[in-house]
C-alpha cells in the first residue's frame, strides 16, 4: 500500500472522528493554516462579532514543513472555512484539503487571485516529480497582498453576506495601508546603489520582495526548506558573495542558522569581509502576534528596517526614510536603535 494511500486513510479516519466529536458553534468558524492567513482574517474581521478565527501555525514556524496535527485537522473539519496561503507552501496540507474539498468545506488559497493575475514566479524544476513549480512567497510583493486581500474579502462576503460591506471597508482601509509601507519601502531600499542590492539569506523566500525593491535575492537552499544544501549550494553562494563584494549575509527566523553561518565561515577562511545581519528576517512565517513583526506591515517593515540598517553598518550608503504618519501602527524604539556590533537575534 502505497504512503498516499496511507495518509488518505488517517486524514479520512480523523476527519470522520472529528465529526463525531466536535460540536458546531453558533458562530461562524474560520481556520486560518499560516500566520499571514491568520493576520489578514483578524484584519478583515475587525467589528464583526459573529465570526471566530483559529490560526493553526504560530511564530517561527516553518509552514513547509509543518504537519497537522490530529486538534488542526478537528479544527478544518468543523470550520465554515479554511484559509490557507497556497502554491504548496503548505506542503504537507494536501490530503487534508483534498478531503476538505469533497465533503464540501470552503478553502481559500491566497496564493490563487495573484496567480490568475498572473503575478507569480513560476517555472521551478525541484525533482523529477516537482516540475514546473510555482514560488509560493508571494505575499512579499504588497501589490500582491492587496490582491489576496480584497479577494478573501469577497470570499468572506459571500460566506456571510450580512457583514459583506464591513469586510469590503476593512479590505479598502487596509490595501491604503499596503500602498503606503510599500512606498515607504521603496524609497529606502532604491536609495542604495544598485549594484549593492544584494540580499543574501537561507533559502529562497524572497524573490518577490526583490522584485518590488530592485533586489537581487540569493538562497542558499531552494524554494522548499525541504530541500538540504550541500557543499555545492554553499560553495557557490561563497562565490557569489566574494565576486560581488556582498557584505551581508542574513539569517531566517524559522530556519536554523547553520548554512547561514556556515556561508560565513567559509568566506571567512578565502580572506573575505562578511557581517551577519543586525536581526533575522522574516521570511515563512511572521513574529509572535503582540509584537510589531506580528502583523504583516510590521514583519514587512522589520525586514526592511534590517536589511538597511545592516548594510549600513557595513559602511553601505542608505538612506533610512521617516516612518509615515499614515501608518497606523509605530515601530518600536529598539527597533529603530541599532547596535552595528550586536549579533543577530
Amino acid at each position: 500500500m502505497s504512503k498516499t494511500v496511507i495518509r488518505l486513510m488517517i486524514v479520512a479516519s480523523l476527519l470522520i472522528g472529528a465529526t463525531l466529536v466536535t460540536a458546531q458553534e453558533d458562530d461562524l468558524q474560520v481556520v486560518a493554516t499560516t500566520t499571514q492567513a491568520a493576520d489578514i482574517m483578524n484584519i478583515l474581521t475587525e467589528d464583526v462579532d459573529s465570526i471566530e478565527v483559529t490560526a493553526l501555525m504560530g511564530a517561527g514556524v516553518d509552514p513547509h514543513l509543518y504537519q497537522p496535527t490530529e486538534a488542526d485537522i478537528a479544527a478544518m473539519n468543523s470550520a465554515d472555512m479554511v484559509v490557507y496561503s497556497g502554491l504548496n507552501l503548505e506542503g504537507q496540507f494536501d490530503t487534508v484539503f483534498a478531503a476538505l474539498d469533497e465533503q464540501g468545506t470552503p478553502t481559500v488559497s491566497l496564493g490563487q487571485p495573484v496567480k490568475d493575475a498572473g503575478f507569480i514566479v513560476g517555472g521551478f524544476d525541484l525533482s523529477e516529480e516537482l516540475v514546473d513549480v510555482d514560488d509560493p512567497h508571494f505575499w512579499f510583493d504588497p501589490r500582491n497582498w492587496e490582491i489576496s486581500v480584497t479577494e478573501l474579502a469577497t470570499e468572506l462576503g459571500e460566506l456571510d453576506p450580512d457583514n459583506a460591506e464591513t469586510y469590503m471597508a476593512n479590505a479598502a482601509a487596509y490595501v491604503e495601508q499596503l500602498g503606503i509601507i510599500y512606498q515607504w519601502g521603496d524609497e529606502g531600499l532604491r536609495s542604495m546603489p544598485e549594484g549593492q542590492r544584494y540580499l543574501v539569506t537561507s533559502h529562497d523566500a524572497f524573490q518577490y520582495f526583490g522584485a518590488a525593491f530592485g533586489w537581487q535575492q540569493v538562497g542558499i537552499q531552494g524554494l522548499s526548506t525541504q530541500d538540504e544544501a550541500g557543499v555545492g549550494d554553499i560553495d557557490a553562494v561563497v562565490d557569489f558573495i566574494l565576486e560581488n563584494d556582498v557584505p551581508v549575509i542574513f539569517i531566517e527566523s524559522s530556519l536554523p542558522p547553520d548554512t547561514v553561518e556556515a556561508v560565513a565561515a567559509a568566506v571567512a577562511d578565502r580572506g573575505g569581509d562578511l557581517r551577519v545581519g543586525v536581526r533575522e528576517l522574516y521570511s515563512d512565517a511572521m513574529g509572535a502576534p503582540d509584537s510589531f513583526g506580528g502583523t504583516y506591515i510590521g514583519m514587512l517593515a522589520e525586514n526592511i528596517y534590517t536589511i538597511m540598517q545592516s548594510y549600513q553598518c557595513a559602511g553601505v550608503d542608505v538612506t533610512i526614510p521617516d516612518w509615515p504618519e499614515d501608518l497606523t501602527i509605530e515601530p518600536p524604539a529598539d527597533l529603530l536603535d541599532v547596535d552595528c556590533s550586536a549579533e543577530a537575534s
